[in-house]
C-alpha cells in the first residue's frame, strides 16, 4: 500500500497533493463545526456561572459585638461568611437586604458592610431591605452601590448570566408603590418575564413569601409569586428571618407543584445574627436556626445545583439539583 502511493505521487504529484490537501481542509472544516454546535464542547469551554447570595449581613460598627468587624460568637460574622465568598470565587454575589444593621446609612456601610462583603461591591448584585430605609430612606444604599442598585427610585432591575434571567425585586412595598397585582412594580415584573428570552428565571428579593422564622410567610408578595409561576420561573431567594430554609416548589397559595412550582430559598445567615424558628409551614424541606452561611447556587444551562455553606464545623449541609422548567 505504501509502494503503492509512493508510485501514485510520482505519476501524478500535483493532483494527488491537491487532493489530500482538500480532504485534510474538509476534515478539519467538519471537526470544528461538530465541536462549535456541540452543548457539552461549549460547556466545557463556558463554565456555567456561580452566585452566591445571603441577607442580613454586616452589623453596625456601634455595635457592643463588632470587635473591629471581626464579631463575636453568634453576632457579627459578615467577615467569616465573606471569607466563603472568597475561597468559592463566584460569578456574581446576591446581597439579600437588610445588608447593614441598624440603619442602612452610607457611613455605616463605609465602616462596616464595606470591610468585608464590600471586597465583592464590583460584582455585587444587591436588593434593598427594611433596615436600608430606616433613617435616609436608602439614601445610603443607593449612595453605596451607585448604578448596581438600579434606579434610585424603583430599586428593582433585571439582568442575564448565562442561560439564565435574573431580577431583583423591591419588596419595601409602600417606599415604590406596591408589590400587588396592578402595582407598577408588579406590572414592569410581568413585561419584564415576557421579553425573557432566557430558558431558566431567578427572582430574589427580601422579604420571605414562605418562612417558618419569626416573621412568617407573607400574602403581600402574592402578585409576585403569581407573575413567576405562570412564566414558570424556577427559583426565588429572600432573606428576613435570620436563618437558612428551602422549600419544595410551590405554585399559587402555597400549594404544591412539583413539576412547575417555584422553588424558595430564605437565606438571611449573611452574618448580623440568628433567630429561631417559630411555625414550621407547609412544604418546608429542610431549616436551620443554628447556622451562618452563605448560598452557592451553579447556574446550568438547563438545571441548578445548590450548596448551603456555613462557617464553623459545618455539621449542617444542604445540596441538591434541579432542572429548569
Amino acid at each position: 500500500m505504501v509502494l503503492w502511493s509512493i508510485v501514485d505521487l510520482m505519476v501524478h504529484p500535483v493532483a494527488k497533493f491537491i487532493s489530500i490537501f482538500l480532504s485534510s481542509l474538509i476534515l478539519c472544516i467538519a471537526m470544528l463545526w461538530g465541536f462549535s454546535l456541540s452543548p457539552s464542547y461549549a460547556n466545557r469551554l463556558d463554565p456555567a456561572p456561580t452566585i452566591m447570595a445571603a441577607g442580613d449581613i454586616a452589623c453596625a460598627p456601634a455595635s457592643a459585638y463588632f470587635n473591629g468587624g471581626k464579631g463575636q460568637e453568634g453576632h457579627c460574622q459578615m467577615q467569616a461568611t465573606a471569607n466563603l465568598i472568597i475561597k468559592n470565587k463566584p460569578t456574581a454575589v446576591l446581597a439579600l437586604g437588610d445588608n447593614q444593621y441598624e440603619r442602612g446609612e452610607l457611613a455605616n456601610y463605609r465602616a462596616s458592610y464595606d470591610k468585608s462583603w464590600g471586597k465583592f461591591k464590583a460584582i455585587t448584585k444587591p436588593v434593598p431591605g427594611n433596615h436600608e430605609y430606616y433613617g435616609d430612606e436608602a439614601a445610603g444604599y443607593y449612595d453605596y452601590f451607585g448604578a448596581l442598585a438600579g434606579d434610585r427610585q424603583k430599586g428593582y432591575y433585571s439582568f442575564n448570566l448565562g442561560n439564565w434571567h435574573l431580577i431583583a425585586l423591591n419588596s419595601n412595598c409602600k417606599a415604590v408603590g406596591g408589590c400587588g397585582v396592578g402595582s407598577a412594580q408588579e406590572k414592569w415584573l410581568k413585561d419584564d418575564l415576557k421579553a425573557n428570552p432566557k430558558t431558566c428565571t431567578l427572582a430574589y428579593w427580601h422579604h420571605p413569601r414562605f418562612s417558618s422564622g419569626v416573621h412568617g410567610s407573607n400574602s403581600e408578595y402574592e402578585g409576585f409569586w403569581q407573575a413567576l409561576y405562570a412564566a414558570k420561573a424556577d427559583v426565588v431567594l429572600t432573606a428576613h428571618d435570620h436563618g437558612y430554609e428551602r422549600f419544595a416548589p410551590q405554585g399559587m397559595g402555597g400549594k404544591a407543584d412539583p413539576k412547575a412550582g417555584v422553588r424558595e430559598f430564605v437565606v438571611g445567615s449573611g452574618g448580623k445574627n440568628l433567630y429561631a424558628l417559630k411555625t414550621l409551614q407547609a412544604h418546608s424541606e429542610i431549616r436551620s436556626d443554628k447556622t451562618f452561611g452563605v448560598l452557592k447556587l451553579v447556574l446550568n444551562p438547563q438545571s441548578y445545583s445548590w450548596d448551603y455553606l456555613t462557617i464553623g464545623n459545618g455539621d449542617f449541609q444542604d445540596q441538591g439539583t434541579t432542572p429548569c422548567h
